[in-house]
């Protein structure tokens, strides 16, 4: 019933204050996943709960928080090995929103992979410096699904060939590197990850390019979905959540611990504290949000660069003495782990 009801993302909003989001940590085919990671703007006492599909795919439905079309979500594999996860669609059923999620192990075998998820869907305006915008590519060069703009613009899109594409976010942008990006894949059928490989931004407007792989490190038109977030969760909120973070680890093969450059990209909602990466192999780092760490809570992750390398989690974040601890982001090129620069954001629920 669940795969009869679910649809491909539809018609634009233009957005800056979140009308409906949601997270989860999915780490069952069947019932509800952990409690310590699943939050949602749902009245208290429903929870998330998931259904199995086929092999490698889960229903993750959000309560009370549906709509007929619209909104975005992300989704971040966690495991030990080269796996991914991609969002095949997602829609209303009865009051719920129900997320259709597929993993996949490098070279396109499907199976389970643990994985977080977020969702949101936002309406309105944000003054400035605050900025938040996000576009739904639809798959097989369906156009724009459903967008937002925090400054009540309209987004665009530009096919720039086999796999790429050029998104531009007017109003939002700024005099040099600032916020986060994250992209994840959409598509029903095809395996595919998807990525930001180029970042420019002006005065006027972010300019990001999008590059999309199939099952192995072939260019691949798939459907996406990207979020820009300057100094707002990723689920669009600001205060509440009082605690998040997002960091840009754009020197991969520093040791450090470092924090990132320019401090713009490397932003804590609970100042003096700041964020930190450390190398844990190659491949590996560990990255600390200083003094935001509060369940419930949830951590993406997006590879930039042109080539076709990607990165997921090693496992579930920690929180411990305030701080979240995400030990570790993974990054690889096929099966082989790499140094690739990434983007990270955590959001608590409060």
């Amino acid at each position: 019933m669940l795969a009869a009801g679910l649809t491909a993302a539809g018609t634009s909003a233009h957005a800056a204050t979140p009308n409906r989001w949601g997270f989860a940590v999915v780490n069952v085919t069947s019932g509800v996943p952990d409690l310590n990671h699943q939050a949602g703007s749902w009245p208290a006492g429903p929870t998330v709960t998931v259904s199995p599909g086929g092999v490698g795919q889960v229903y993750v439905r959000f309560p009370n928080i549906g709509i007929p079309s619209g909104g975005v979500v992300h989704v971040t594999a966690m495991s030990d090995s080269a796996q991914w996860c991609q969002v095949q669609k997602w829609t209303m059923v009865g009051a719920d929103e129900v997320v259709a999620v597929q993993c996949y192990k490098y070279g396109g075998t499907p199976l389970f992979t643990p994985f977080s998820i977020v969702f949101s869907e936002s309406t309105g305006l944000l003054p400035a410096p605050k900025a938040f915008g996000y576009v739904h590519w639809k798959p097989a060069g369906g156009g724009i699904g459903s967008q937002y703009n925090s400054a009540g613009a309209v987004n665009t899109v530009t096919p720039l060939g086999v796999g790429v594409w050029s998104v531009r976010l007017p109003g939002l942008g700024s005099t040099g590197l600032a916020g986060n990006i994250q992209v994840t894949s959409v598509d029903p059928v095809n395996p595919a990850r998807c990525k930001a490989s180029d970042w420019t931004p002006t005065s006027a407007e972010q300019k990001v390019t999008v590059r999309c792989h199939n099952a192995t490190n072939a260019p691949f038109n798939a459907g996406w979905n990207l979020t820009y977030q300057r100094e707002r969760a990723i689920t669009g909120a600001g205060i509440p959540p009082k605690n998040f973070a997002y960091t840009f680890d754009n020197v991969p093969a520093n040791p450090g611990p470092y924090m990132p450059v320019p401090p713009a990209v490397n932003y804590n909602s609970q100042p003096p504290f700041t964020n930190d990466i450390l190398g844990a192999g190659v491949g590996l780092r560990l990255v600390t949000f200083h003094g935001v760490g509060v369940l419930q809570d949830d951590v993406q992750v997006t590879a930039y660069g042109t080539g076709p390398e990607y990165c997921n989690l090693l496992t579930t974040w920690a929180t411990f003495g305030g701080d979240a601890l995400v030990r570790d982001v993974a990054c690889y090129n096929a099966t082989t782990r790499v140094n690739q620069p990434s983007f990270v954001t955590y959001v608590s629920a409060f």
